[in-house]
């Protein structure tokens, strides 16, 4: 019989992966990340658009892949990140970093053709030292930020990201200090989907744009909100887009500048075309004034979100065989010695519980944890017990399942380790008091 999953994947799918590939595996939808690629390309723009997949979304090689094929470039959070993205085969000029830590091979990078959004006073000064009469960009804290808490707000007084909008005139010092062109103006709220907000930020950014004459794109960041429960609403990019470009074609007529417009999402791009597959380890309760529990071979290891922020996530259980069963309420705990490991959180809050209605569950069973492209496998506690990182398969256009990460293993978890010599002899003396 058919099985309901929440997700991309069929419960003979998820049996497959099961057995094929072993647990806790993620699965990544082909189909999935190009139909929200051509989505997002769709956003509305006067005069141009680029689009720059937050590859810190989900960093693996063939999702970046997938979406560098798709003309899409990347946005990158470090220099390793960076260089991640040319071994994946994006062509230097579509990559962009924004970091808050300067890439100890920036020259290199650059060099190689990558451009540079300096995020402080101090990087643009770095770079101006390094290449005196080029142009970048630079990322700007416009004073306004978005998001549903204060760990996703990237923007407003309480962030550290950009160059704050009243120090303009010392950045523009240092521009002028090197000879530097600044060519892009970069802003980013953080995770809202209010277009209203999105106006204001956009109006914000292009005020300081029209003090930086040389200025061509204006990048805007990312952050569409995705629901990934039944229920929750999705950004609508064409709802969100259309102010911002009323907003650059009044930009446009006063100034006689048309900007060629960049967003930069991730979540939106990745998180409902990803779905992680583990297997129930244990079922257990604590009597009848408490709760009853599904054990998963993951959790925290894998998906970090509900442990940090109480986020949600659609949990399905699929049974071993196709025998019919009823329903019951689990918490679902991941397999980590961490009181905070629980994939079932009261929304908004890591520090509540909130119990689920799943499928009648038995040792065995595969448990699928959906919205899981965005922020798990890059955004994790792997290790966190000695458990290796998880695998990574691709669920490709041509239908069947490919390998695109192997799961770790013990050896390369250590491999890095050394044991110094003084520790090598067991007959060795104690230290003197």
């Amino acid at each position: 019989m058919a099985v309901e999953t929440g997700t991309f994947l069929t419960g003979t799918q998820v049996r497959s992966v099961q057995q094929r590939f072993g647990t806790p595996t993620f699965v990544y939808h082909q189909a999935g990340l190009e139909a929200q690629a051509q989505r997002a390309l769709a956003f509305p723009n006067p005069y141009g658009l680029t689009v720059r997949f937050a590859m810190k979304a989900c960093p693996a090689a063939a999702v970046i892949r997938v979406f560098s094929r798709c003309g899409l470039h990347i946005d990158a959070s470090s220099g390793f990140e960076a260089t991640r993205a040319l071994r994946a085969g994006v062509p230097a000029a579509d990559i962009q970093i924004t970091a808050q830590q300067l890439p100890t091979d920036l020259v290199a990078l650059v060099e190689a053709g990558i451009r540079f959004n300096a995020c402080s006073i101090s990087q643009l000064a770095t770079f101006g030292r390094a290449f005196p009469g080029r142009e970048l960009s630079i990322r700007v804290n416009p004073g306004l930020g978005s998001g549903h808490s204060n760990r996703t707000n990237v923007g407003g007084p309480s962030a550290s990201f950009g160059i704050w909008h009243e120090h303009l005139d010392q950045a523009l010092a240092v521009c002028q200090q090197h000879g530097l062109h600044v060519t892009g103006v970069h802003s980013h709220i953080g995770s809202g989907s209010d277009p209203e907000v999105w106006q204001h930020c956009a109006r914000l950014t292009l005020g300081i744009a029209a003090r930086l004459p040389e200025v061509t794109r204006l990048n805007l960041g990312g952050g569409f909100k995705v629901g990934r429960m039944p229920g929750e609403t999705s950004t609508d990019l064409m709802v969100a887009g259309q102010p911002v470009a009323a907003e650059m074609e009044r930009f446009a007529a006063a100034h006689g500048r048309r900007l060629r417009l960049e967003i930069e999402p991730g979540t939106f791009l990745t998180a409902n075309a990803g779905a992680l597959v583990c297997t129930a380890v244990d079922v257990v309760d604590t009597g009848p004034s408490g709760y009853s529990f599904i054990k998963v071979d993951s959790g925290m290891t894998e998906v970090l979100r509900p442990s940090l922020y109480g986020a949600q996530h659609p949990i399905s259980v699929v049974a071993a065989g196709d025998d019919a069963r009823g329903q019951a309420e689990y918490l679902v705990a991941g397999h980590c010695c961490e009181s905070g490991d629980v994939l079932t959180p009261e929304p908004a809050n890591p520090e509540g519980l909130r119990p689920r209605l799943l499928t009648t569950a038995c040792i065995g069973d595969a448990v699928v944890i959906g919205g899981s492209g965005a922020y798990c496998a890059g955004m994790s506690a792997k290790n966190y017990n000695s458990f290796p990182e998880a695998a990574e398969v691709l669920l490709a256009t041509d239908g069947d399942m490919h390998l695109i990460r192997q799961r770790q293993t013990l050896d390369q978890l250590l491999a890095n380790e050394i044991m110094p010599a003084v520790l090598m002899d067991a007959k060795q003396a104690p230290p003197a008091p």
